[in-house]
């Protein structure tokens, strides 16, 4: 069955967790950082020379998938994995 509004009618708000999984396992957001955004993102890995441009490749939560240092390598992966690149600002 499909529901329709009315004019009148505003649709619900999405909660914060339902805004977190949207796209989620389809898109993946290529964000460019600065190395010092790096320990952030990737706190597990070691930390890296401050100063540098790099490219995230973000999971539509947030998730950190990949790091790299061109906006294309990060595109690619994101093919790799079956995700559509979205770029983030």
């Amino acid at each position: 069955m499909i529901e329709t509004m009315t004019k009148t009618e505003k649709p619900e708000p999405f909660t914060p967790e339902q805004f977190a999984h949207l796209g989620q396992g389809a898109i993946a957001y290529v964000r460019p950082i600065q190395s010092e955004e790096f320990n952030r993102l990737f706190p597990q890995a070691q930390a890296i020379q401050p100063g540098l441009s790099l490219f995230a490749l973000l999971g539509a939560d947030g998730t950190p998938i990949v790091l790299t240092e061109s906006r294309e390598t990060a595109i690619a992966n994101a093919w790799q994995n079956e995700l559509q690149p979205v770029s983030l600002h």
